[in-house]
């Protein structure tokens, strides 16, 4: 009988302790869990002011347009092209761009051998960003009395007015599908290479006709030569 006792007091002697250390470190566990929650809810409750360090609100986005600088553009006209495009670009313009102020379609390959007969915008102000355009001709040429403007793209719906001007030009302004016949106006039968130095004397269809598709034939001289 002593020796049960012992062994009963024995096994009291260590299960007492066991059963304090669970609940100590249960109790430990329940307080850090309750520390967690109270630090995540004080920083989602806490105003923009009180935001601890590396959260910041982004800052709304602005609708005010950025203010483009202005300049003087210069009067390029009589001058050589590529001398207004050096100018203009020191004034502060970068989109620049020139045409064939004879509406021949013919490209300033060489800045040098042309001159400004107009440009747009006109003289005076204007944003830096805007688009400059030279109307020019050759530098043996005369400018004419009125801008034939840039080569327009191929839009036309109904057949245009091509008397007098480029081969070029008319291909160009023509729906680029558009079957097109160009023939030599003169008894020579020569071939037409350089559209560009070729201008329309006869046009079928005439001027006004709906094209929807149909075919177009030209008849073209030289430049230099009577129609």
């Amino acid at each position: 009988m002593r020796t049960h006792l012992t062994d009963l007091t024995d096994l009291t002697h260590f299960t007492r302790p066991t059963h304090l250390a669970r609940a100590l470190a249960g109790a430990a566990l329940l307080l850090t869990l309750t520390a967690c929650e109270a630090g995540g809810a004080s920083d989602a409750e806490a105003p923009s002011g009180d935001r601890p360090p590396g959260r910041t609100a982004s800052a709304p986005a602005s609708d005010e347009p950025t203010a483009v600088d202005t300049a003087a553009l210069p009067d390029m006209t009589g001058k050589g092209l590529q001398s207004a495009q050096d100018r203009a670009q020191a004034a502060g313009f970068h989109d620049l761009h020139s045409h064939d102020a004879l509406g021949r379609g013919r490209v300033q390959a060489l800045d040098r051998n042309w001159k400004v007969c107009g440009q747009v915008p006109a003289p005076g102000p204007h944003p830096v960003d805007a688009r400059v355009d030279f109307a020019s001709v050759k530098l043996d040429e005369t400018c004419p009395g009125r801008d034939h403007g840039a080569t327009p793209g191929g839009t036309a719906t109904s057949m245009p007015d091509f008397t007098g001007k480029s081969v070029k030009v008319a291909r160009q302004a023509l729906d680029p599908s558009t079957n097109l016949t160009v023939n030599d106006a003169s008894s020579a039968d020569r071939m037409v290479l350089v559209e560009s130095n070729w201008q329309v004397c006869e046009q079928d269809p005439a001027p006004g006709t709906e094209l929807a598709g149909r075919p177009v034939t030209l008849r073209a001289v030289k430049y230099d030569e009577s129609c």
